[in-house]
């Protein structure tokens, strides 16, 4: 397979955002099995069943009924912390790449296109935008990362790793920085093996702090110095 790394093009808007939508979706139910499997929620979900069988005079449905909510709000609160992320984006810089990306000289957006069944196809993206430190020091961030399923394992990701970190070198930037979340392991891997180290672990993110907390899950902040 023959892979093309070129700037985006608007007439790749629809791709792309399927692309994205999928990538970041995709984390959803591995987070919920994360939480679900946590020593915490087994405690609490037992405890839900049999506190609800008990005070519930013995009803199995209510025990059911009670212990499947339980379950419910932590697949709501995870699928809302992806899903609620990528409908924020595609409302922000994702639904204005060229305005947001391209008409900055420090700012770019790749695509990786190869021919796949007879046809171009959009299988993977990254972005850069340029940062300024208090000295006024130029850095990038490394953004919108996505490598589609049908090509995982093969360098891709790498590969637009690199050219994000190329892009860089070419400005005089200092240090490259991203972040991603704790259920993400590919990605992470990758980083470290690029040479990224990890500088800040947090649970801050766009949804209510209370449903961040359901998750279990945590944003990793990392950097490269240059």
């Amino acid at each position: 397979m023959q892979i093309v790394v070129r700037r985006y093009e608007p007439s790749d808007k629809e791709a792309v955002e399927t692309l994205y939508r999928d990538g970041i979706e995709e984390h959803i139910n591995p987070a919920f099995m994360f939480a679900m499997t946590r020593p915490l929620y087994i405690t609490i979900s037992l405890f839900i069943y049999i506190g609800s069988y008990v005070m519930g005079g013995q009803s199995v449905i209510l025990a059911l009924i009670s212990g499947g909510a339980w379950v419910g709000l932590i697949y709501f609160c995870c699928d809302e912390f992806y899903s609620g992320y990528v409908r924020e984006r595609l409302h922000t810089d994702m639904g204005d790449i060229p305005g947001h990306y391209l008409s900055h000289p420090d700012n770019c957006f790749w695509v990786a296109e190869a021919e796949m069944d007879g046809r171009p196809e959009i299988l993977g993206m990254v972005a850069v935008e340029s940062q300024s430190d208090g000295d006024g020091k130029k850095y990038g961030e490394l953004l919108r990362m996505n490598v589609s399923s049908r090509c995982r394992r093969a360098g891709l990701g790498k590969r637009l790793a690199k050219t994000v970190e190329d892009f860089c070198r070419e400005r005089g930037f200092w240090k490259i920085i991203l972040s991603t979340s704790s259920t993400q392991r590919a990605a992470e891997e990758l980083y470290y093996k690029m040479g990224f180290k990890l500088t800040l672990v947090n649970t801050r993110s766009e949804c209510p702090q209370w449903m961040v907390w359901i998750t279990q899950a945590k944003i990793l902040y990392m950097e490269k110095v240059m």
